[in-house]
């Protein structure tokens, strides 16, 4: 992809796509699926790892910091003062002050609380954080972050863990052109053509776990997304030809001698 690099927050990632650690069958398979998609930035669970005790057991031992920066996410957060508390303990565990910040208001879909994902923003912008949020795919709401001092905002094209894609293309699209700040799509990715597709979209990147981790081959997956988010981004640089009604000759009679 050459020079055409993603940058956050005056960080350059050469990969658009940044995974997960979570429902691996094994840390030797993450750490394979890890190396096989390409991705500079990893996502860990800060309230699913052990901060104190490190070892064999301890998945923060299985990540090559060498090659992929970790950032903290606060999944698994109801409330703004959680999803504050957690970022905070992950700085002060050493973990990064790049927080992906997760607010859920809703148990069944897991989807964000947008009043208490701009109220945490707002607070941790203050305190110094790089501000990922994971939100709804809600060009208000985007505009908001982007306001609150987000350093991006992360749209779910689907509910997390479900595998359905891109349910609302026109939204991501509007939110895309709504902000300035990157537009990373968050959760609902199944397989490569929805990743391919949100990079299509506009999206400067996509974040996806379950995809990988729970495919009956996750680093077969791995480099099967790598593939596909470079192709969608190639795609959108291309630009695709419009759409027609009707069909237009791959080889036009116009000029042909005898015609």
């Amino acid at each position: 992809m050459g020079s055409d690099s993603l940058v956050i927050a005056g960080r350059e990632l050469r990969s658009r796509l940044i995974v997960g650690t979570g429902k691996y069958p094994s840390f030797q398979i993450m750490s394979e699926a890890h190396e096989a998609s390409g991705a500079d930035l990893v996502t860990v669970a800060v309230r699913r790892v052990d901060l104190q005790h490190r070892g064999p057991e301890n998945l923060l031992d299985h990540i090559d910091t060498k090659r992929m920066a970790i950032l903290p996410n606060t999944a698994a957060c109801y409330t703004a003062e959680e999803a504050v508390r957690t970022a905070r303990l992950g700085r002060e565990a050493g973990l990064s002050h790049w927080v992906k910040l997760e607010v859920i208001g809703d148990e069944k879909t897991l989807y964000p609380d947008v009043e208490g994902l701009l109220a945490a923003t707002r607070t941790l912008v203050k305190e110094g954080f790089v501000v990922l949020p994971y939100t709804t795919d809600d060009v208000v709401v985007a505009k908001k972050l982007e306001d609150a001092g987000a350093a991006a905002v992360m749209p779910l094209g689907a509910p997390i863990g479900s595998g359905l894609g891109i349910q609302n293309r026109i939204n991501i699209q509007l939110v895309k052109e709504a902000v300035r700040v990157p537009v990373i799509v968050d959760a609902g990715v199944g397989t490569a053509s929805d990743a391919t597709v949100a990079m299509e979209l506009g999206a400067d990147g996509v974040l996806m776990n379950t995809a990988i981790a729970l495919a009956k081959e996750p680093v077969r997956m791995a480099t099967a997304m790598r593939k596909a988010v470079e192709a969608g981004r190639d795609a959108y640089l291309a630009g695709r030809i419009p759409r027609k009604m009707y069909a237009s000759a791959s080889s036009p009679l116009d000029g042909v001698v005898g015609r």
